[in-house]
């Protein structure tokens, strides 16, 4: 009689035990269950206002606690949204130039007492350059982070004609209707952070990072008078703090609108 060496029996276990028959395929493991969802998680979709009568009813004060904190969060990206002007690249072409660069740098934004126009930020790039790509994905999380200056985007050789491609990515810092400086084949020398990117357009007056409100100013209606407490953690107030801190020099690929007279690429648009 022929012999399942797959069934379980005691006779097959005496055959393995004494070599006869091969060892049994290990059984499978069953898979670890997924981790549980952390309260963050399970309210990434709630509005302020659910989050609050969340809290009312939260069963502890560690629960209510973290509750308040991403409703304040909440507040928080809704105050952003509602004073963002832009957020984000828009491609433009050479007929747009004139007034979606020189023309919007000029213009001041609401309640700004100074004057100080629209820092618009030129973003001249070819794809497939490796340094201009990777530029290109940093030019989009800055645009979401500083919603109050304008990026706009267009192929180099469509904007200046005959731009070789070593002096891509280029940009071209504009507010009031003026050049305040261009910056020429970022990161062609060596890999360039985001951190360091922003800091060049803090510095080059592209940028104004925005002052954090002082506390008491401007709550919600429904604050129990409490400041705002863990809510720090946006990348974009880590990217200020860096930039802020630097102290070094522009690099030396940063023409000012003092440069431009020796620039072999003068262009008028």
């Amino acid at each position: 009689m022929a012999v399942n060496p797959n069934e379980d029996t005691e006779f097959n276990e005496a055959l393995r035990k004494h070599g006869i028959l091969p060892p049994r395929p290990p059984t499978p493991r069953t898979p670890s269950p997924p981790p549980a969802p952390t309260l963050e998680e399970k309210c990434a979709n709630y509005t302020a206002a659910q989050l609050r009568e969340l809290a009312a009813e939260a069963p502890d004060d560690e629960t209510e606690r973290i509750l308040e904190v991403l409703r304040r969060r909440r507040l928080q990206e809704a105050r952003k949204m509602e004073m963002a002007r832009f957020g984000r690249v828009y491609p433009i072409s050479r007929e747009d130039y004139t007034r979606e660069v020189t023309e919007a740098s000029k213009v001041n934004e609401e309640g700004d007492e100074q004057e100080k126009g629209t820092g618009v930020v030129v973003f001249l790039y070819k794809d497939g350059i490796p340094h201009s790509d990777r530029a290109a994905q940093q030019v989009q999380i800055l645009a979401q982070h500083h919603p109050h200056t304008k990026f706009v985007s267009i192929v180099g050789d469509k904007c200046i004609p005959n731009l070789p491609d070593a002096r891509l990515p280029m940009f071209i810092i504009y507010r009031k209707g003026e050049v305040l400086n261009q910056l020429v084949a970022w990161g062609a020398d060596r890999e360039r952070k985001i951190e360091e990117l922003e800091a060049v357009l803090i510095l080059a007056g592209a940028i104004i990072p925005q002052q954090r409100r002082p506390p008491g100013s401007d709550r919600d209606s429904d604050s129990d008078g409490s400041d705002l407490e863990d809510v720090d953690d946006d990348p974009s107030s880590r990217m200020r703090s860096a930039a802020t801190s630097t102290n070094a020099k522009a690099p030396k690929n940063i023409r000012s609108k003092k440069d431009d007279s020796d620039s072999d690429f003068e262009f008028d648009l």
